[in-house]
């Protein structure tokens, strides 16, 4: 599919390509991939301070996951953000225990990773248009429920920007809503700490009662 510019767009702006890959279509982008990665989520809330050794296992890791897609958006043959997508049972302990904490059947459904785009290409649509194809590519599979999860950060963080806008309405606009209890764990370093640190990362789900 392709994103076209809103007209008030500036002129000369490219259309925008989205389109959902798996497997080795998908392999072909892994650097580019690996290196977005990096550079969108050193930015907050993640503050991530990444490396492409470990983004390059992680994302080998995804590959090995039955039913998994990216869905990916192109500037030209530049990969200028991406959102994935593969069935929870194939995900880390720390994001399936916390479901099974509270029964829920992870065999049921699909976890959308990792949404992320370059700053200059905000706006656009593309948050839709992932949303868009990771949820089609959970109904094609026969999945009921899709869930994400975000990190959750103090308001009073200090390298909060003050012009910080949660993503709470664009979500829950697209039918998902905080699954109270549902919260997992996750350690990695923060770009002002000298070593990795825990993080909760609240779930939010669509098509649980």
């Amino acid at each position: 599919m392709t994103v076209r510019e809103p007209s008030h767009a500036k002129a000369g702006a490219m259309t925008l390509r989205v389109e959902p890959r798996s497997g080795e279509a998908l392999r072909a982008v892994l650097p580019q991939l690996a290196q977005l990665r990096i550079e969108v989520f050193r930015d907050w809330p993640y503050l991530y301070e990444g490396t492409l050794d470990y983004e390059a296992r992680y994302l080998g890791k995804f590959l090995e996951a039955p039913d998994h897609v990216a869905i990916c958006a192109f500037d030209g043959d530049a990969l200028v953000g991406a959102s994935t997508a593969a069935p929870m049972k194939h995900q880390h302990e720390e994001f399936t225990e916390p479901f099974r904490r509270i029964g829920a059947d992870i065999a049921d459904i699909v976890y959308f990773g990792e949404s992320i785009l370059l700053r200059d290409y905000r706006g656009r649509g593309l948050g839709h248009a992932f949303f868009d194809g990771r949820e089609a590519h959970a109904a094609a599979l026969g999945y009921g429920k899709t869930a994400f999860c975000g990190v959750m950060r103090p308001a009073d963080h200090a390298l909060r920007p003050a012009d910080y806008r949660p993503l709470d309405e664009f979500w829950t606009k697209r039918g998902y809503r905080p699954l109270d209890g549902v919260i997992a764990h996750f350690a990695w370093q923060d770009v002002d700490q000298p070593a990795e640190t825990e993080k909760p990362m609240q779930f939010w789900g669509r098509g649980f009662l």
